[in-house]
């Protein structure tokens, strides 16, 4: 069954959920509502049991998504733009934040609010003919969508200073090689979405753990990334997920792991 919400498509394959920005008359781009409709859908599928992970892409095979808008961009005030920013921030967030894993398929360009999207997510897959980009600065602003510290925290303080300030576009081997991207492939969709049934078919508490220990771990202090790993590993002694690995060890199969039956 597919839905189709204010330019996000959304459809269900097995225990993995695909969302389609599928607004290809502005090239995948991001209106407000579209921006809003990307939180609503990452809190939603947090607490959803049935899915496992997510795979995010664009319509057609040009734009994963060209950014904002700038046709709606055209007519707001600079608190309109003030009000979007922590919209921006508050979708974004709860894609970073999601306890699902999320694959992004960039099958063509991603560029500003696009690319910072994608970066939200925890894995990337690119198309050959993609590229990326936060081409802000040329445009007389900077990233405001969380492009900066995320890309900061991939690449390095000295790399994404180049890549920020002189609007640098990477090809696929480009964004493989800097760490931008962990996986090119055509068509990316079906690569993302090999990668994201393979995830769901993991443990979904430990992937959850393992994705709230990395998060929380960056920016810490050792002491404190230790304490935060040692918190996420108790939530994994007592899951039946545990239990079950080891009774398929024991058994010589492939564990069969359940949906939690708590949030």
């Amino acid at each position: 069954m597919t839905a189709h919400a204010h330019g996000v498509e959304t459809r269900i394959e097995g225990s993995v959920a695909v969302w389609t920005l599928n607004r290809p008359q502005r090239r995948n781009a991001l209106a407000r509502a579209t921006v809003r409709q990307l939180g609503i859908l990452a809190r939603a599928v947090a607490k959803d049991r049935a899915v496992r992970a997510v795979v995010l892409t664009g319509e057609g095979d040009q734009a994963f998504c060209a950014g904002a808008d700038l046709h709606e961009r055209q007519s707001m005030t600079h608190e309109d733009v003030r009000d979007l920013l922590s919209l921006y921030r508050s979708s974004f967030g709860a894609v970073d934040r999601c306890p699902k894993p999320i694959v992004a398929a960039i099958n063509g360009v991603a560029l500003g609010g696009g690319f910072e999207l994608a970066l939200a997510c925890d894995f990337r897959v690119m198309a050959t003919h993609a590229n990326v980009g936060l081409p802000e600065v040329s445009l007389g602003i900077i990233p405001g969508a969380g492009g900066i510290p995320r890309l900061t925290r991939l690449v390095g303080e000295a790399r994404a200073k180049e890549l920020i300030l002189f609007s640098e576009r990477l090809d696929a081997d480009a964004a493989l090689a800097s760490g931008v991207v962990h996986r090119v492939g055509d068509p990316a969709i079906d690569v993302a979405l090999e990668m994201a049934r393979s995830l769901a078919a993991g443990s979904p508490t430990a992937i959850a753990q393992a994705l709230a220990a990395v998060d929380g771990c960056a920016g810490a202090s050792l002491d404190a990334a230790l304490s935060i790993e040692r918190r996420c590993y108790e939530r994994t002694l007592e899951s039946p997920d545990r239990e079950e690995a080891l009774r398929a060890f024991r058994e010589k199969r492939a564990p069969v792991f359940q949906p939690p039956t708590e949030d």
